[in-house]
């Protein structure tokens, strides 16, 4: 794992785009396509920005897995990660292939087995992820399951990260939100062959200094990611001020 701190959002943002751009290309190159995780939120509006204007990725060669989305809420909604990623990433680019979770389904264990067959079938080249206010990596809240092996699995949403998707405001109110979410496992995440993690923000930065100084554990779910060889941290100022101390 390597950490990079930028003085800026913007800046951190466009060395993280870059990173991911350069790794999707070189799996490109190795293997004629290259497959990758998508995560969405606010932490990542300028990253991809950032990486659906770099131009030099052969999009049509890449295979999109989608990281979590709320149990229950249709696409239409304004909350939707369907609906965030399709504006934002899907309809900019055009990946070749694109696997969205289908948060509404009618079952949704049918559907984590639907995604689980899926997934079985490619490695990861890139995962780009985010870190909760909460330390969750996913929807993986704490204490986070580091040892199931399904690839995507139904996970309870706490109130700390309940409050923080309120506070971004995609949610009016607590009762508005879903409780629980089909989410990728912290092992899968793990799978991929690299990871670029993106942070602003000074809300995130009692979760950065807990997961980067603390010890690896269930109750910061992505201090997981210091164990991973090549999971690169991009972080603005303001979300690395306590690592300092």
């Amino acid at each position: 794992m390597q950490i990079f701190v930028f003085p800026t959002k913007m800046e951190m943002a466009q060395a993280a785009a870059a990173r991911a751009a350069e790794l999707l290309v070189d799996a490109i190159a190795r293997q004629g396509q290259a497959s990758f995780v998508a995560a969405t939120g606010a932490s990542q509006f300028e990253f991809l920005d950032g990486l659906t204007s770099t131009s030099g990725i052969d999009w049509s060669r890449t295979t999109m897995f989608h990281l979590d989305e709320y149990v229950g809420l249709p696409e239409t909604h304004s909350a939707s990660f369907r609906r965030y990623l399709k504006e934002r990433l899907i309809d900019r680019v055009h990946p070749g292939v694109v696997h969205l979770i289908r948060g509404d389904a009618p079952d949704v264990q049918a559907e984590c087995r639907r995604l689980n067959r899926l997934i079985a079938d490619h490695d990861i080249d890139v995962a780009f992820v985010g870190i909760g206010e909460n330390g969750h990596l996913a929807f993986n809240d704490p204490p986070a399951d580091f040892e199931v092996e399904d690839p995507y699995i139904v996970v309870e949403l706490d109130d700390d990260c309940r409050r923080q998707q309120m506070g971004e405001g995609w949610f009016a109110s607590l009762d508005e939100m879903p409780r629980r979410a089909i989410s990728m496992s912290i092992k899968q995440i793990m799978r991929s062959q690299a990871i670029v993690c993106t942070v602003p923000d000074g809300r995130k930065a009692r979760a950065v200094y807990q997961c980067f100084t603390g010890e690896v554990s269930p109750f910061s779910p992505a201090s997981i990611l210091r164990q991973h060889a090549r999971a690169d941290i991009f972080l603005d100022a303001d979300a690395a001020s306590l690592l300092s101390q």
